[in-house]
């Protein structure tokens, strides 16, 4: 009995060391851990927040802590949120300001149903134009007071926020000179892709032409046909990279979102380019003059191969003529949830 006892207030000690070691339980809307606030600017803030709760069942909740300790302030301020419920359960629609004093950064942490409001772009200019600033002069609570101002008014004020996204807008837009240039870089390596992929494209007609006429044999033209995937691959991804960036800079993100989640296109296009490089052979193996077909298994013909596959040839579609291959005690959660969404600062 003694000693299932004394087993019992270990376990109860180690359990309790292990909590204060955690990440902390909220009993409040405002959690100053850090002491930056004064009594009266913790009732003020403490406040705003409820009362916006319960205008909107909406929370915006604000810890602050002195030190991350080996974590990051993305992982601290999800393990906080999703710990603590934040936000109602259906709705998800819960807001954690997480503000590190030793660490010097902050984070405005984002339930999943306020994502579609306060974005990362939004989140991330609040901290970059309204806390950094004052955190530099160590008004921290002015800066936080201010963020929750902004906060609050653009969940309640469907016009500030829209015209706060304008601003978002204008000030990641652009000058055309500088557009004009990374045109230019883009299209160097649309061309320089296109050119790869060209050789090696041109190397695969040929390599399947070689086969059909019995001048390459099949066990070696299918080798010799792997090997120009490698070429093939490098030149799309040269051509691809690009073409993704011009449809970010285009502001066309929905169409490579459409794109990412249903690849039914992928089949299409690899059925549209098996059926356009038969019919490439097919045309080459017409202009080329070749009359009988056959397929040698194994067996080459030496001089053919030299001739078309040195590396000192070239060749192209309509030709075979040379060509090498590329290499608060009230306060509780509502049982909400974040994915990640928010962003984070320092100064």
């Amino acid at each position: 009995m003694l000693k299932t006892r004394l087993f019992g207030v270990l376990f109860l000690m180690f359990s309790l060391c292990f909590a204060q070691g955690g990440h902390p339980n909220l009993t409040d809307i405002v959690t100053d851990n850090a002491n930056i606030f004064t009594e009266e600017q913790l009732t003020t803030l403490r406040g705003k927040l409820y009362q916006f709760e319960s205008e909107t069942t909406n929370q915006v909740v604000v810890l602050t802590i002195n030190e991350l300790g080996n974590e990051t302030i993305e992982h601290y301020a999800l393990e906080v949120f999703n710990q603590n419920k934040l936000g109602q359960e259906d709705a998800d629609n819960g807001i954690l300001i997480l503000f590190s004093k030793l660490d010097r950064e902050v984070r405005i942490e984002v339930g999943y149903g306020l994502e579609p409001y306060i974005t990362d772009a939004v989140a991330s200019r609040i901290i970059r134009n309204t806390m950094i600033p004052r955190f530099k002069e160590e008004n921290y609570f002015e800066g936080i007071d201010l963020a929750t101002n902004q906060i609050i008014e653009f969940l309640t004020n469907p016009e500030a926020l829209d015209e706060f996204n304008k601003e978002i807008e204008a000030e990641n837009e652009m000058p055309w000179w500088v557009l004009g240039i990374m045109g230019l870089f883009l299209m160097m390596f649309v061309a320089a892709g296109s050119f790869v992929f060209y050789k090696g494209y041109s190397s695969l007609i040929e390599i399947i032409r070689g086969v059909f006429i019995g001048k390459l044999a099949v066990v070696r033209g299918v080798f010799m046909a792997v090997s120009t995937i490698f070429p093939l691959m490098f030149g799309l991804g040269f051509i691809g990279v690009p073409l993704v960036s011009a449809f970010f800079l285009l502001g066309f993100e929905d169409v490579l979102n459409r794109l990412v989640n249903d690849f039914t296109w992928v089949f299409y296009i690899v059925i549209g380019f098996i059926g356009l490089t038969i019919l490439l052979v097919v045309k080459k193996i017409r202009s080329n003059g070749d009359q009988d077909l056959k397929l040698s298994f194994f067996k080459s013909d030496k001089s053919y191969i030299k001739k078309t596959f040195s590396s000192s040839g070239t060749h192209s579609f309509g030709s075979s003529s040379g060509s090498g291959r590329s290499s608060s005690s009230s306060f509780s959660g509502g049982g909400g949830s974040s994915g990640g969404g928010g962003a984070s600062g320092s100064w």
